[in-house]
């Protein structure tokens, strides 16, 4: 058999057509190696119904796209020679090597001097050509599709044959399974009557999927291996392997093909000065093509298919249809999400995401019940909370000291009425329980999805990955090794200077080149150190510390943005408006804050990836772990500054009348309200986490693809013929994936998640209808991703995975936090310890009874610092003497007055001795929740320790069966030998040919 029909992508008798063609590639300078057939393909009116899932012979499945731009030079329109159809290739390929390429100084048919050749994209073709021929050469089988709906865009189909897909199954240890069946152990007695009730309640909820139901029977998986393919089913070769595990391995080739070799002839004159050019871009192509070859430019994208469209009334039904159906659509808002369906799509990672957001969305649910219950105990005693009746009691006349210098006045405590008796909604005992409520769900949250996770790794055949997950993360990014090779250039070219080799002008450009091939071999023993890094390390410290300054700037600006307006509203004659004043400055500056968080959430996820790219990480695993970190860092600062100053630092620091604290001499330092900076902290937290879900999340994930998605069909239909809107009806798969949005990873999914669950654990005490509304965003993002999935995205590669990565260890680690960060709210922010000191060492009758004014220090007015006393001290209609303030401080009428009084002290040492033992109570409860229960379900490790063993049997049988084979045909042997023995010594002394009997 010839080369060219081992390679061909045509059946036998379909070779010898269109061979004019060969010859027209040829004579452009792009003879694909190996003379396969990419362009000389006819149309199978069969074919044309599988809408581009398909080769053109209607056989062969596409399991991958690279998609790019052809542009032919002008000079390579004619056709230059004759290839006669027995000899094409050979004659191709005779002729290939020594001829010069177009538009390099030869003269073309038309025997005029052609113009000079774009030498960028003459390598991009040449590239791309050595790489298509590599990947030939590895088994794939591939056709090419320029005539395409799309201007100026160019596809290449990939098929991966059949040995090809047992070969790399083999090389991945991927886990197929088997023949063998068994039983998975079912519960037994009371446990199976309530499984079987629960599935009765559950079944309206269920979706409408194949498998979704708990199976009694398993296949027995085992890695593939083509020594031992009789123990898999292989009845249909064709299923075998879903489109999943094919777009997998061909991806898995993809990486792992090199195009290192540098094919192109340097031509004279002004080709010579783009040498370099070319060389260092040639570099970058290393060990690992598919990868540089996309950030080169070489290919413009590369993807799998989807398996067909997902809405229409003439589409066949597929895998895509069934999850639009049953999963991404708001419809099924209610119904569980088809995870095995969802794995068996788009992969065990993608699977892995939405299996963990359905646990935390269910996990909400009785944090949100115990949420609405906690809320709803703080309305119904409002109104059997003293204090607050206390500060809405307009018999007690409290005058308090104004909030301003000169523009503020004195006010009466009862104007904060409303703020006091909303305080008590959220500032009540039950927060307390409701703090530790959280905590322990945090922890009960993590265990439930470990032993979710371990249950999907036994489902989905996980369970022995950490080899393959060993080896996946030594696999060298394209990135790393393009800087190694450059190091390694320079080491060998300080070498040479250090031992003075002399090197010949007319020589050095082939030495130049033959280093760059050899590029591959000098990375083999070359590594980034933290020297090499050493800059991007200092770069990511000073960027990182600048834009957390940054952010503290501006919430800083809004500091003084409330000051000043503050001030500025208390001038206004309206008394509404003054009366007003809180809450018009906090809604603003939240709003205000709001706007900065998403704007700067955008510029930092940006900044952040730069940061990761500088750094050069060596893996994918060490750039995705790396990006995480600094991008969760900057976002999380980002999201909770805001939130952390109004809990811990408004009112903190204010000094006291006569005696204040400014920023930069001129803004005084606010203050909280006499109800406490809880109430404000509630707002704060109520209205970014909603906003960032309502704008954020949801309708930037909804608006901006829309977006890119009108300007790419805006851009296509500029591009395209005038009659693109009917080629768009009759568009093939790999032309409608190719205007889909590309996959960025799921880190920005994540991401969301869990800033969410910061506010859901973080500051739970101030705010206890958080939960709640977590749960319905989640209802709504649930869908939303799965709609942006099939819909919206080009289908993902597949990745496999056995968990979730550093995102387990940051959900760990913003659970402990939020035990600290909840212990000093209930502590600090809110009134509950004071409450708890008056109501056991100060109180008369054992009541809250005068508890306001326990916490009220009085002030001279007489003793303001000049400039600083309101101007119009008659504003409520008498003359004040005495105002009054939140502190604890000595009376002026003391002889330490304005000193910090007993009473705060004592204050203080309950609020820390609550804070160590809230937090070592809640810590302990957290760690006994992690240790009673087990991270493995034992059903699980039962039915994994069945699979060893049967597996065990499975090949025991399987040897004795080859034994007792051996021994029947070596008893056979022996059978046929006898006879031979028995009668051979009386032939050989009665033979005529031995006369006298002996030899």
């Amino acid at each position: 058999m010839r080369v060219n029909e081992k390679y061909s992508t045509l059946p036998a008798e379909d070779r010898s057509v269109h061979i004019i063609n060969i010859c027209a590639i040829e004579d452009i300078g792009y003879l694909p190696s190996e003379g396969t057939l990419l362009n000389s393909l006819s149309v199978d009116p069969d074919a044309e119904c599988k809408h581009g899932l398909y080769f053109r012979d209607g056989r062969r499945k596409v399991d991958y796209i690279l998609v790019y731009h052809p542009k032919r030079p002008s000079g390579s329109r004619t056709l230059a020679r004759r290839v006669q159809h027995g000899d094409a290739a050979p004659a191709a390929r005779g002729t290939r090597q020594d001829q010069p390429l177009p538009g390099k100084g030869d003269v073309g048919a038309a025997g005029g001097p052609e113009p000079p050749m774009d030498y960028h994209e003459d390598d991009k073709r040449f590239r791309r050509e050595e790489y298509e021929g590599n990947l030939l050469e590895a088994g794939l089988e591939l056709e090419r599709d320029e005539e395409t709906k799309i201007h100026g865009v160019g596809f290449v189909k990939i098929h991966a044959p059949w040995n090809v897909l047992c070969r790399e199954a083999e090389f991945l240890k991927l886990k197929m399974p088997t023949k063998k069946l068994y039983h998975i152990n079912e519960t037994r007695g009371l446990l199976k009557k309530i499984n079987s009730v629960l599935q009765k309640i559950t079944d309206p909820i269920q979706p409408k999927v194949a498998g979704h139901r708990p199976q009694t029977t398993k296949r027995l998986s085992y890695p593939f291996s083509r020594e031992k393919q009789h123990l898999f089913d292989l009845s249909d070769k064709d299923s075998f392997f879903d489109s999943k595990t094919r777009s997998t391995i061909v991806y898995e080739i993809l990486k792992r093909t090199t195009c290192t070799k540098a094919k192109y002839s340097m031509g004279q004159g002004e080709g010579r000065k783009k040498d370099s050019a070319l060389l260092s871009k040639r570099r970058k192509c290393s060990k690992y093509g598919i990868t540089s070859l996309l950030a080169n430019g070489v290919y413009s994208a590369a993807y799998p298919l989807h398996d067909g469209d997902y809405e229409g009334e003439n589409v066949e039904f597929n895998d895509r249809k069934l999850l639009y159906q049953e999963w991404a659509s708001y419809g099924v808002f209610y119904k569980y999400q088809p995870i095995d369906l969802v794995r068996k799509y788009f992969g065990e990672k993608i699977g892995l995401y939405f299996a963990w957001l359905g646990v935390y969305t269910q996990m909400l649910i009785p944090a949100s019940v115990v949420g609405i219950i906690v809320f709803l105990y703080g309305c119904a005693t409002v109104d059997e909370n003293i204090p607050s009746m206390e500060m809405c009691d307009q018999r007690h006349n409290i005058t308090m000291c104004p909030l301003c210098d000169k523009t503020c006045s004195y006010w009466k405590m009862s104007s904060a009425c409303a703020t006091a008796r909303a305080s008590h909604l959220f500032d009540n005992p039950a927060t307390v329980f409701f703090s530790v409520f959280m905590a322990l769900w945090a922890a009960t949250f993590m265990e439930h999805w470990k032993r979710k996770q371990m249950r999907l790794n036994y489902r989905w055949d996980l369970t022995g990955f950490e080899e393959e997950e060993e080896a996946v993360k030594d696999h060298p990014r394209a990135e790393y090794e393009a800087r190694v090779l450059e190091k390694s250039l320079r080491k060998e070219s300080k070498s040479k200077e250090r031992r003075h080799i002399p090197e010949e002008s007319t020589n050095k450009w082939k030495q130049r080149v033959k280093t760059a091939m050899a590029g591959v071999k000098l990375t083999d023993k070359v590594k980034l150190t933290w020297r090499d890094r050493f800059p991007a390390y200092v770069t990511n410290l000073v960027s990182i510390v600048f834009m957390i300054a940054v952010t503290f700037a501006i919430v800083l600006g809004v500091i003084i943005y409330r000051i000043s307006t503050a001030a500025a509203l208390a001038m206004n004659s309206s008394p509404s408006v003054r009366s007003n004043i809180r809450v018009t400055v906090t809604a603003t500056a939240v709003i205000i804050n709001l706007v900065v968080i998403i704007l700067l959430d955008e510029v930092y996820g940006c900044i952040a990836r730069w940061l990761t790219k500088i750094e050069v990480p060596k893996t994918e695993k060490s750039f995705e772990e790396r990006l995480i970190f600094k991008a969760f860092l900057l976002k999380f600062v980002n999201s909770y500054t805001p939130i952390f100053y109004v809990a811990f630092f408004k009112g903190r620091f204010v000094g006291r009348p006569g005696d204040y604290v400014y920023i930069f001499r001129s803004f005084r330092m606010e203050e909280c309200a006499p109800g406490g900076c809880l109430m404000e902290l509630c707002i704060q937290l109520s209205i970014i986490m909603l906003g960032k879900q309502l704008i954020q999340n949801n309708l930037f994930e909804i608006g901006i693809p829309k977006m890119k998605k009108f300007i790419r069909y805006l851009r296509l239909r500029r591009q395209s013929p005038p009659d693109h809107d009917e080629y768009g009806k009759k568009r093939q798969r790999y032309e409608a994936d190719y205007t889909l949005e590309p996959f960025a990873g799921l880190t920005p999914e994540y991401m969301e998640m869990i800033i969410q669950f910061g506010f859901v654990t973080l500051f739970v005490a101030s705010f206890p209808l958080a939960p709640l509304f977590a749960l319905l965003n989640n209802i709504i993002e649930i869908r939303l991703d799965a709609k942006k999935f099939v819909t919206e995205l080009r289908r993902p590669v597949a990745v496999r995975a056995k968990d979730i990565g550093i995102w387990y260890n940051i959900l760990r680690g913003v659970g402990k936090l939020a035990v600290i960060i909840n212990a000093f709210v209930i502590s600090f922010t809110s009134d509950f310890i004071p409450r708890l000191v008056y109501l056991y060492m100060y109180s008369q009758n054992g009541t809250m009874h005068g508890f306001v004014n326990h916490t009220l220090s009085s002030f001279n007015v007489s003793d303001f610092q000049n400039g600083t006393a309101p101007n119009d001290p008659l504003d409520l209609g008498y003359e004040v003497q005495i105002c009054r303030y939140k502190d604890y401080r000595e009376p002026p009428w003391s002889e330490h007055k304005y000193d910090i009084s007993k009473d705060f002290w004592a204050v203080l040492a309950a609020r820390l001795a609550f804070v160590i033992v809230f937090q070592n109570l809640v810590m302990f409860m957290s760690d006994f929740v992690d240790w009673v229960i087990p991270d493995i379900p034992k059903d699980i490790s039962q039915q994994i320790h069945k699979e060893k063993v049967l597996m065990v049997e499975l090949f025991m049988r399987e040897e004795q069966g080859k034994q007792r084979l051996l021994g029947t045909w070596m008893e056979k042997d022996r059978k046929k030998d006898e006879p031979c023995n028995s009668h051979g010594p009386k032939a050989g002394l009665d033979s005529p040919e031995y006369p006298g009997g002996a030899l």
